[in-house]
């Protein structure tokens, strides 16, 4: 906590003009890291290239000021920028701190609040998925403790293009169908005659799969997205199917669709304009 009051010099003497300075002198730095920050916030994955034009009207600053902490962050490496007319992009020290972020990551307790409240509110297995190439890869699992369920535990790798945890993933692949389709035939992946419509899944935002895998198995699965707005994995609930008639499958894949949106935040994906 920073205390307001005098100084008390060496001669006992009591100096509380210094003190406001220096009081002061810290309120403009902290607004100048704040303001460097508002600048650095500006770029999107969309705008990845500004110039001092277009940040002018993204960033409550003066010409002038903006200059100067362009300049101060360029001269650190958190900023560079070339062409005629001048564009800025973000610079090496702040992939330098992304990758510090990304390494200390533990994805699978970054999900376990979420997927706790997940099975407490469904009462059905919850599991986190990654994609990785053409599978997905179970990561962490946490069982029912109803007597009849399902669960394929931590370590479990299937092809994304079937199941529900697989395809929620597959239908997010890319910007379009032809992304998907390249995707799937670079990695061997049967796509001809899905169960789903992919992109129907990716509008609803979720996908289901029953019988598919496990007969007598329901699965409801909504995908997550990284830093960058990729897919990275699916979120997923499973349960027998005399548990899960439609209208559960509904809520439940709405309640994923919520959860796998607040772990994308988590990550770092930014919302959408």
């Amino acid at each position: 906590m920073l205390a307001l009051g005098y100084d008390v010099g060496l001669d006992g003497s009591k100096n509380a003009g210094k003190g406001v300075a220096e009081t002061e002198k810290l309120g403009d730095s902290v607004r100048a890291v704040d303001r460097a920050l508002e600048i650095l916030l500006a770029f999107t994955a969309a705008d990845c290239e500004l110039t001092v034009g277009q940040l002018l009207k993204r960033v409550d600053l003066s010409r002038p000021t903006l200059y100067r902490l362009l300049y101060t962050l360029e001269q650190r490496g958190f900023v560079v920028s070339e062409g005629d007319p001048q564009k800025f992009r973000l610079g090496p020290s702040v992939g330098q701190l992304a990758h510090v972020w990304t390494s200390s990551q533990d994805l699978a307790a970054l999900a376990a609040p979420l997927m706790q409240r997940l099975r407490e509110q469904t009462g059905e297995t919850v599991a986190l998925f990654v994609l990785e190439g053409g599978d997905r890869l179970c990561i962490a699992e946490l069982p029912s403790a109803q007597p009849l369920s399902f669960k394929r535990g931590i370590g479990y790798r299937e092809r994304i293009s079937v199941g529900a945890s697989g395809r929620a993933i597959l239908a997010n692949i890319g910007a379009d169908g032809e992304d998907r389709r390249r995707y799937a035939a670079e990695r061997g992946l049967d796509i001809a005659r899905p169960v789903e419509d992919l992109d129907m899944v990716k509008q609803r935002g979720y996908a289901v799969s029953k019988d598919e895998l496990i007969q007598g198995a329901v699965a409801i699965a909504a995908p997550f997205f990284d830093r960058s707005g990729q897919v990275a994995g699916s979120l997923g609930v499973f349960g027998p199917g005399a548990r899960l008639p439609a209208e559960r499958i509904q809520a439940f894949g709405e309640m994923l669709v919520r959860e796998a949106a607040e772990l994308s935040r988590t990550l770092g994906k930014r919302e959408e304009s």
